[in-house]
């Protein structure tokens, strides 16, 4: 009966979106195509002509274990063991969105201690890992980060309704 009742309880917290992160209750937040949008600006400005460079492919600068993290995921009909399967998908928008998407539900948390899980712990993990997101974000990463997200609200609040 015990049981049950623990199971009840998480289906409604993951209903209401709220999650035990650090053994606190968090607000969990969805990844949305704004987010990582920001993100990308932050991490490579979104320059589409970026393939693979070192240990990191594409606009998101997604390494081979970041992707795997990630449940490998794939272009239309891909294998995601198949040679080339990762420089493939990381190498496309809406492949590597994906990618990152599925990493940040799979590593959720509150990096700042805020008690939402948002876009800036996204950002924070996509930069430091499922592991080491505390950490502050360096200079340059954090401004574009901050300015685009300023952007983005400026403009939404400026919408007409």
């Amino acid at each position: 009966m015990e049981r049950k009742a623990h199971l009840i309880t998480a289906v409604v917290l993951a209903v209401l979106g709220v999650a035990f992160v650090s053994g606190q209750l968090a607000r969990v937040e969805p990844v949305t195509e704004i987010c990582l949008g920001c993100i990308c600006e932050a991490v490579s400005n979104c320059n589409r002509s970026l393939a693979c460079e070192g240990d990191v492919c594409g606009i998101f600068r997604i390494t081979w274990a970041y992707w795997a993290d990630a449940g490998k995921p794939t272009i239309l009909n891909d294998d995601p063991n198949a040679d080339g399967a990762y420089s493939r998908c990381t190498n496309d928008p809406v492949c590597a969105g994906k990618a990152v998407t599925n990493y940040m539900n799979k590593f959720a948390q509150d990096c700042n201690g805020d008690g939402v899980v948002n876009c800036y712990d996204y950002a924070a993990l996509h930069r430091h890992g499922g592991y080491g997101c505390r950490q502050a974000l360096d200079a340059q990463y954090n401004e574009k980060f901050t300015n685009c997200q300023r952007q983005v609200e400026q403009f939404i609040q400026s919408k007409p309704q």
